[in-house]
């Protein structure tokens, strides 16, 4: 396994996750932003929360391409298509596991069931993210399918 690549690809493969999603954003396309939902697990400020949230979504993306690298190595090669694969499983476990859950872990998010409190600034996602806009399940998969695609593409696996 090429792991100086993994290294780097990781890096460039979270950018692009997280350009889309960002993209998709300013377009209009979807209201999920994921450097302030993860920057404010550890602030409250929308513009501190978005310098932490996109470092934390890098090293959190390093730790994803890990896996990918690990099952490329497992299989034996890395290819764009397996990689879009796994993309596509990444996804799905993103959009009905992952954002589903953040509710009840999240110190600034309001509750699916409880409501918001006095200290609640993001809204839940809701399963496949929906409460961010009816396009967010695509915005999301298109992301994660980038996603894979590069590391497959990048990575080397001999």
């Amino acid at each position: 396994m090429d792991w100086a690549g993994w290294a780097l690809f990781g890096l460039l493969a979270t950018t692009v996750l997280t350009a889309v999603m960002i993209a998709a954003q300013l377009g209009g396309l979807s209201r999920l932003d994921l450097p302030l939902i993860l920057g404010t697990v550890v602030t409250p400020d929308p513009d501190k929360a978005r310098v932490a949230g996109f470092l934390i979504h890098l090293v959190v993306g390093q730790a994803f391409a890990l896996g990918y690298a690990a099952n490329f190595a497992l299989l034996g090669r890395a290819t764009w298509w397996i990689g879009g694969l796994l993309g596509v499983l990444h996804g799905a476990i993103v959009l009905m596991a992952l954002l589903p859950t953040l509710a009840g872990i999240h110190p600034r998010m309001a509750s699916n069931r409880a409501g918001p409190e006095s200290t609640t600034v993001l809204e839940p996602p809701g399963l496949l993210g929906l409460n961010y806009g009816p396009q967010t399940p695509l915005v999301a998969m298109a992301a994660h399918l980038a996603y894979g695609i590069a590391l497959g593409l990048l990575l080397d696996v001999h």
